[in-house]
C-alpha cells in the first residue's frame, strides 16, 4: 500500500489515484447533461472550469488511519473534515462501476452508528490507491479496538466482582467481630 506512517503513532495516510481528477470531470460533465438543460453548463464544465475544479478538490483530499480513528478531508468551497471513531464503524463498503473501473477507480462508503440518511453522501472516499488494503486495515484496526475494550471492559467487571466479595468478606468479619464481644 502506498502510504506513510507517522514517527508518533502508527497512523496511516492514504494516497489518492490521480485519476480522480478526470473521473470527476466526466462525471460532473455527465450529471449536467443528463439534466438537459445543464447541457451548456456542460460544455463550460468540459472547457476548464472541470478541471481547475478537479484539480483543486484532488490536491485538498487527505486521509488518515490512526489506531483509533479514521479522519479524511475534502471540497474546495465547503471543506468538509471528519473524524470518525473505529468504534462507531459499521461497515465499510467497497463500491466499483463502470465509470470507476474505466478510471481504476473504487469507493469506500462509511456505514456508522447513529448515522442518519443526510450523512451517507460525506461518508465517502473515492480514488483511494490500494483502496481494499485501506479497508481492510480499517477493519483490522477497529476489530482491534473492539478487542481491546472487551478485555478493559471484563477487567473492569472482574475488579467489580472483587469489590463486592470484600466488601461482604468485611461485613461478615464485622459481624464475628460484635458477636465475640469487645476486646479487652
Amino acid at each position: 500500500m502506498s502510504s506513510q506512517v507517522s514517527p508518533n503513532a502508527q497512523a496511516i495516510k492514504a494516497s489518492f489515484n490521480p485519476l480522480i481528477r478526470p473521473y470527476l470531470v466526466i462525471y460532473g460533465a455527465a450529471i449536467f447533461v443528463i439534466t438537459v438543460v445543464g447541457i451548456p453548463l456542460a460544455i463550460i464544465w468540459l472547457c476548464g472550469v472541470g478541471q481547475w475544479w478537479a484539480r483543486h478538490y484532488f490536491d485538498k483530499l487527505e486521509c488518515e488511519l490512526s489506531e483509533t480513528s479514521l479522519r479524511f478531508r475534502k471540497g474546495i468551497l465547503f471543506q468538509v473534515e471528519k473524524t470518525i471513531p473505529l468504534e462507531n464503524i459499521q461497515d465499510v463498503t467497497f463500491v466499483e462501476g463502470p465509470l470507476l473501473k474505466m478510471f481504476n477507480l473504487s469507493i469506500l462508503k462509511f456505514e456508522t452508528a447513529g448515522q442518519s440518511a443526510g450523512q451517507a453522501h460525506d461518508m465517502r472516499l473515492i480514488g483511494l490507491i490500494n483502496a481494499h488494503e485501506f479497508r481492510h486495515h480499517i477493519l483490522m484496526n477497529r476489530e482491534k479496538l473492539k478487542h481491546a475494550h472487551n478485555v478493559n471492559a471484563s477487567s473492569q467487571q472482574s475488579a467489580d466482582e472483587n469489590t463486592i466479595l470484600l466488601r461482604a468478606i468485611l461485613e461478615r468479619l464485622e459481624i464475628i467481630s460484635t458477636q465475640l464481644g469487645p476486646r479487652e
